[in-house]
C-alpha cells in the first residue's frame, strides 16, 4: 500500500495536478454562460474528468519527451521522469490511459465532444515538440489551455458560440504571456541547447514587453466575451479584476525576476478561481 501510494505521489509530481487550477475555472465559466445557470451533475462530474485527463496526457508526454533536456537542466533535473523514480515506460502508458480517458469522456457528453476529442489530444501533444524548432510553443501552450472554454460550451450546447472564442483567445493571450513570464528561468539554459523560446530569442527585456502585449489582448477578448455573452456587471468587475492582477503579476516579474514563481502559480490561480466566482455571481444576481 505504502508502494503504491508513493507511486501515486511521484505521477502527482510528474503532472504537477495542482496546477489544474488554471483550466478548470475557464471551462466551467462557459459551462456556466452556457446553460444560462447551473448545468448539472453529470457534465460537472464529466468535465472534470475531461480536464484532469487531458490535462494528464499533455503533462505526461511532455515530460516524457522532454526528459533528455530535463536531466540536463538544474531546474528540472528532480522531476519524477529523469531521477529514476518513474520509467519512460510507466509514463507512456500512463499518457496513453490519460488520453484513450479523455476520448472516452468525450464520447459521454456528446457526439460534437467526441469528435472534436482527438484533434484535441493532438493539439495538447505537439506543444511538447514545438520548442525543438519554433519561438511559437508559448502560442501553441497558450492554444492548448485556450481550447477548454470551448469544450465547455460544447459539452453544454453542441456548438461553439462566438462569445466562447472570445473567451478561448482571452485565455490562450493569458497563459502564453504568463509562460514568457515563467520561461525566462530557462532563457540561458535553452540558448545554450539550442531549444526555442522567445526569451532565449529575444533576451528578458522584449519578453517582458511581448508578454504585457498578450496580457492585453487578453483582458480584450475577456471584454468581447461579456459583451457578445450579454452578461453583466459582475462579469465586468471579473475582466477589471483580471487586468489587476495581471498587472500585478507583471510588477512583480519587473523587480525581481526570483518572484516569478510567486507570479506564475498564485497570481493566476486567483485569477481564475475570483473570474469564475464573480461569473457565477453574474448569473445568481443579475
Amino acid at each position: 500500500m505504502k508502494r503504491l501510494a508513493k507511486k501515486l505521489q511521484d505521477f502527482n509530481e510528474l503532472v504537477m495536478f495542482q496546477h489544474t487550477v488554471f483550466s478548470l475555472p475557464f471551462i466551467f465559466i462557459a459551462m456556466i454562460v452556457a446553460a444560462d445557470g447551473w448545468f448539472g451533475f453529470t457534465l460537472l462530474i464529466l468535465g472534470v474528468l475531461a480536464a484532469i485527463s487531458a490535462r494528464n496526457a499533455a503533462m505526461g508526454f511532455n515530460r516524457y519527451v522532454d526528459r533528455v533536456f530535463d536531466v540536463d537542466n538544474p531546474r528540472t533535473a528532480g522531476r519524477p521522469s529523469v531521477d529514476g523514480r518513474l520509467n519512460p515506460a510507466s509514463i507512456a502508458i500512463f499518457t496513453a490511459v490519460n488520453a484513450l480517458v479523455f476520448m472516452a469522456v468525450a464520447y459521454f457528453i456528446n457526439d460534437l465532444a467526441f469528435y472534436l476529442s482527438g484533434p484535441i489530444i493532438i493539439v495538447l501533444l505537439s506543444y511538447s515538440y514545438f520548442k525543438r524548432f519554433s519561438s511559437m510553443a508559448h502560442i501553441v501552450l497558450g492554444i492548448s489551455l485556450g481550447l477548454a472554454p470551448i469544450a465547455g460550451a460544447v459539452a453544454v450546447t453542441g456548438a461553439i458560440p462566438l462569445w466562447s472564442v472570445w473567451l478561448s483567445i482571452g485565455v490562450m493571450f493569458w497563459v502564453a504571456g504568463f509562460d514568457l513570464l515563467y520561461s525566462l528561468q530557462d532563457m540561458e539554459f535553452d540558448r545554450e541547447r539550442g531549444l526555442h523560446s522567445i526569451p532565449s530569442r529575444f533576451g528578458s527585456a522584449a519578453t517582458l514587453k511581448i508578454s504585457a502585449l498578450f496580457h492585453l489582448l487578453a483582458v480584450l477578448f475577456w471584454a468581447l466575451f461579456v459583451g457578445e455573452a450579454d452578461l453583466g456587471y459582475f462579469a465586468v468587475a471579473a475582466v477589471v479584476f483580471s487586468a489587476l492582477m495581471l498587472t500585478y503579476e507583471h510588477y512583480l516579474v519587473r523587480r525581481d525576476f526570483t518572484q516569478i514563481d510567486r507570479a506564475f502559480f498564485t497570481v493566476n490561480g486567483y485569477l481564475g478561481f475570483v473570474f469564475i466566482g464573480l461569473i457565477i455571481l453574474d448569473e445568481v444576481i443579475v
